[in-house]
């Protein structure tokens, strides 16, 4: 082959190259831009368990997670108001709400319609800590890590307002609320993916799982497996969780392919039994309302809120 003829192969070659990496940069654009769209396609997920005791009328609790708010975002600020319209029981928040230095005020005003609720709640990492720029790819070798000298962000005023509404914290503590005529036991930790979690028991008076006028609920950030099934073990009636994004970038068909704790992908999202040292409890994993600002994108795993109807057992 003469000096001509490979240098035009070479060019054909040049040419195939330059499309292929035009053709995959297009895509990921293109992907990118669907991701920023559906992540503000919020939807409501809704469920139905039959755990309270015979004769009890249905109870509605609105499960709020990871809603990582950053000033300006109005579409999520509208829509969270919008939840009051649901008229829920209970409002239950497992975490990860802020996103930003910024955020605690704005956040609060868009979550005052649901204050005005029955609340409970724990914290997660990003409500103590802000997000840091990191690559996606880094998820994919295990869950995320807390970089050394974060920067702090108020939840000391951000729990504060909560409780001033009358939201009950739950950060390694337990308590007892009448809601509806009936008694509801709350135990909850902090969060688990930083390791401050500190099991508290149930509140004093705490029957047996089977009585008639108890219902253990358990709060979580961070669905470890750990914290799983300790709280599984110790007699919970409902484990309420969140932190997973749902899986935040899925594969349409296939679903989660990672859930940045060590529940298996597939529980990344919904509502599934869990099995313990032959005992088994409903946990509801949150797939979240927001994202981290870095990564602000979703992929076949739309922001959702969970509205959860409790009925009586037949």
């Amino acid at each position: 082959m003469d000096i001509d003829s490979l240098a035009g192969r070479a060019r054909s070659i040049g040419r195939g190259l330059a499309v292929t990496a035009g053709a995959g940069t297009a895509a990921g654009m293109a992907a990118f831009g669907y991701g920023l769209w559906e992540k503000n396609q919020f939807v409501l997920r809704e469920e139905t368990l039959a755990i309270l005791p015979p004769g009890r009328n249905p109870f509605r609790i609105l499960h709020l997670s990871d809603i990582h708010f950053v000033p300006g975002q109005k579409k999520k600020a509208d829509w969270l108001g919008s939840l009051a319209g649901l008229q829920p029981d209970l409002v239950v928040n497992t975490g990860d709400n802020l996103s930003h230095v910024k955020a605690v005020d704005p956040l609060l005003e868009a979550l005052e319609p649901l204050l005005q609720f029955p609340g409970v709640f724990v914290p997660g990492s990003n409500d103590y800590f802000a997000p840091t720029p990191k690559n996606p790819a880094s998820y994919l070798l295990g869950p995320s890590k807390v970089k050394p000298k974060p920067v702090a962000l108020d939840w000391p005023r951000l729990r504060s307002g909560f409780g001033m509404s009358g939201w009950v914290d739950l950060t390694n503590r337990n308590q007892s609320l009448i809601l509806n005529g009936m008694r509801f036991d709350f135990s909850g930790v902090d969060d688990p993916h930083l390791k401050r979690e500190r099991y508290a028991g149930w509140p004093r008076g705490t029957v047996n799982q089977d009585a008639n006028d108890h219902l253990r609920v358990a709060v979580i950030h961070a669905p470890y497996q750990r914290v799983l099934d300790q709280f599984t073990e110790n007699g919970a009636d409902l484990l309420l969780a969140g932190h997973t994004h749902g899986g935040q970038l899925c594969i349409p068909g296939y679903g989660a392919i990672i859930a940045n704790c060590d529940l298996p992908t597939w529980r990344a999202k919904g509502l599934n039994d869990w099995s313990s040292n032959g005992r088994t409890t409903p946990v509801n994993v949150s797939g979240g309302i927001g994202t981290s600002r870095f990564a602000p994108v979703r992929i076949a795993c739309k922001p959702e809120a969970v509205l959860l109807t409790l009925t009586s057992r037949s």
